[in-house]
């Protein structure tokens, strides 16, 4: 008889995979460093890491489909041997100030490898806790969220007694070993592995009335492009809000650069946190109640930064607006499952992923632009709150959709 495996052990395995690749967000520690070795600009240097996200988010899609077609141990391995890789080449391409390969090694190769670690636990856990979608996703990617709160102080330290070059071949080998090791352990249950119990609770959640959407059906769908364009505004808003938190911060509330930065690192711990939070909060109040609150609380938070200077409350403000933003991945793939069911739903989220991309070149390009031309942030932050409107009105919307999810896009 073959032997029941532990839930709780596959969830475990997707956030150290998650903890390993979340890496990413610590990419603001080397800028500095590899501007002053390399002689490179710090925009130069800046633009590997948008080039990561854009790859992650565009490859997810593809890297989704082949969740469904080999596996999640598949897919995790081979995110272990391209973002290890990746990384180690950065250090290749750092020594030999070679600023094309900084881009190939740590842009291309390791975004490929982000992209296909980041959908590779979500879609599985989900299907461990079919009664608990937003507990267990937002598990999963907190740990992407806090990752940077680990790797910025071990890198800082890895930089003084090694060298800027070596750190990264450091880090490379570790996350390739850790990695390799954890995706053994991310693989979908059998049938009739979960518990009756299980199953019968998890049906009390869903909003698909039994129906399993294969992913090119569900990309077809009104209720798949609402969604899309639900997740785009809400990064949009957040990850330009993350890219200028600091230098508007003083500028819109006279704040120090000191206090500034530390600001900077509590709003890392309420993204982190606001993964968590929102996602099981979705468990208890539904998923569909939760984005129209996120965007709720997006608008009132951005009306604060244009009306309040006073430093506090302004960060308060950016605090709340950043677990939204973290809110926002979280919930979105046990969203995905209660609308289109979980028989192709690491390729339906990879799919909605490519919004990410977007999102990461429109939001940061956006606020800087504009601040470059008017000298303020309150027509972007202006921008923010109607296109929030239009999220949460979409939101409202959509939930209408749920009777029947099936519609297609020629149902116009």
């Amino acid at each position: 008889m073959t032997k029941t495996r532990n839930r709780y052990g596959v969830a475990l395995a997707g956030v150290v995979l998650h903890l390993m690749i979340g890496g990413v967000y610590a990419w603001s520690v080397f800028t500095k460093p590899i501007a002053q070795q390399t002689g490179w600009r710090e925009a130069s240097v800046s633009f590997a890491f948008s080039l990561a996200i854009f790859c992650l988010g565009m490859s997810a899609a593809f890297m989704g489909r082949l969740v469904e077609k080999f596996g999640p141990t598949v897919t995790g391995t081979i995110s272990a041997i391209f973002y290890g890789s990746g990384i180690m080449l950065t250090g290749v391409a750092i020594h030999t100030h070679q600023l094309w390969l900084l881009y190939l090694a740590y842009g291309v190769i390791g975004g490929l490898g982000l992209g296909s670690g980041y959908v590779t636990p979500v879609s599985t856990i989900i299907r461990w806790f079919p009664d608990k979608r937003g507990l267990a996703t937002g598990l999963a990617i907190m740990g992407f969220g806090f990752a940077a709160l680990l790797t910025g102080p071990i890198a800082q330290q890895l930089m003084s007694n090694v060298g800027l070059s070596a750190t990264f071949y450091v880090l490379g080998a570790f996350y390739l070993v850790v990695m390799l090791i954890a995706a053994q352990f991310i693989k979908k249950p059998r049938p009739n592995e979960l518990p009756a119990a299980i199953a019968q609770k998890a049906s009390r959640v869903s909003l698909t009335n039994g129906q399993q959407l294969t992913a090119n059906e569900a990309v077809k769908t009104r209720t798949f492009a609402f969604l899309w364009l639900m997740f785009f505004i809400n990064i949009t808003t957040g990850i330009g809000l993350v890219s200028a938190a600091s230098p508007m911060a003083q500028e819109m509330t006279k704040m120090s650069a000191a206090t500034a930065a530390v600001m900077v690192g509590i709003l890392g711990l309420f993204n982190g946190f606001g993964r968590l939070i929102w996602a099981t909060l979705s468990d208890w109040i539904g998923r569909p109640l939760t984005y129209s609150l996120i965007f709720i609380v997006d608008i009132i938070m951005l009306i604060i930064l244009i009306f309040c200077q006073v430093p506090a409350i302004f960060a308060i403000a950016l605090c709340l607006l950043l677990s939204c933003y973290g809110a926002g991945f979280s919930v979105i793939p046990a969203y995905l499952g209660d609308v289109f069911g979980t028989k192709e739903l690491g390729a339906i989220h990879g799919y909605v992923l490519t919004a990410w991309a977007v999102a990461g070149m429109v939001g940061p390009v956006l606020l800087s632009v504009t601040h470059q031309v008017l000298h303020n942030y309150y027509v972007t932050l202006l921008a923010f709150i109607v296109i929030d409107v239009i999220a949460m009105l979409i939101s409202l919307w959509i939930q209408r959709d749920f009777v029947s999810p099936k519609e297609t896009a020629s149902a116009k």
